[in-house]
């Protein structure tokens, strides 16, 4: 049987990027609401901010993994 990388599966990853894609809304979303951004573009920050935390988290562990 092949080693299985606990910390790597196919849902671990899902999971987490979920919960980060959250918490990159969330900071996004309500950081620029406190920089007095209206609601409706609010939404396009909490999105970008999902997408960019998303992605700097997947590069942290691939790079992490080739090593």
């Amino acid at each position: 049987m092949a080693d299985s990388d606990d910390q790597n599966c196919t849902l671990c990853r899902v999971m987490r990027g979920l919960a980060f894609g959250g918490m990159g809304a969330a900071l996004g979303g309500y950081g620029a609401m406190l920089f007095g951004v209206g609601r409706e573009e609010a939404m396009y920050y909490a999105l970008f901010g999902a997408l960019v935390l998303t992605a700097l988290v997947q590069r942290k562990r691939s790079n992490r993994d080739r090593k």
